[in-house]
């Protein structure tokens, strides 16, 4: 696939994710990155780069994984609603012809909305939990479990484009430069935070 003058293909690498004793969700996600970063480069032509990244919901130190079952996701589902939680996303870089490794963090309060045990039942209904770590979409157009969000957006999805622009800033590769604006215009998302990521002012 291509996005301007870029190229990238995907791959699913295989490492050991389980967390270390004691271990920061922070630390837990970017250690990840990393471990996914360097599987990836025996798969990646030498002239590439690797990009990676790992995301955990996290209330507090507990980390939420992604539902085993239906009984799970409800009770994730009811642990989250009504307060905020944080969502850690780790990006990992790595320049292969260099042997360059670089790595980012982006941190995203996200205020779950007091949802009803009715709309928990229908949405776990709908099976789309079940592959979602914390048993959510916030981009899910029927359950909607965000009404109002100050962070990244494209973090709690995934992968947080202007933390990934600045990291390939700092490898000098140049990425393309309308990145953010597609990135706000695909979810319909006006970004209060993409400049300050931009500036390096701030994780997430």
């Amino acid at each position: 696939m291509a996005l301007g003058d870029w190229s990238w293909s995907t791959c699913v690498p295989r490492v050991d994710e389980t967390r270390r004793t004691g271990e920061p969700p922070a630390d837990y996600v970017v250690r990840l990155a990393q471990a996914k970063a360097r599987a990836a480069a025996g798969l990646a032509a030498t002239q590439q780069y690797v990009v990676a990244a790992d995301t955990a919901v996290a209330d507090g130190d507990h980390l939420f994984g992604k539902p085993a079952d239906a009984a799970e996701a409800i009770r994730m589902l009811r642990l989250l609603r009504g307060h905020s939680h944080q969502v850690y996303t780790g990006i990992a870089v790595l320049d292969l012809p260099e042997s360059r490794l670089l790595t980012d963090l982006c941190i995203t309060d996200v205020p779950m909305r007091a949802y009803a045990d009715l709309e928990i039942d229908d949405y776990v209904k709908s099976g789309d939990p079940f592959d979602k770590a914390g048993a959510y979409a916030i981009q899910h157009a029927g359950f909607r479990p965000v009404t109002h969000l100050h962070g990244c957006y494209a973090s709690v999805m995934g992968l947080p484009l202007c933390h990934l622009m600045r990291l390939l800033d700092r490898m000098h590769a140049d990425p393309p430069s309308g990145l953010p604006t597609q990135c706000q215009t695909h979810l319909a998302y006006a970004c209060p935070v993409s400049d300050a990521i931009l500036r390096g002012e701030q994780a997430g």
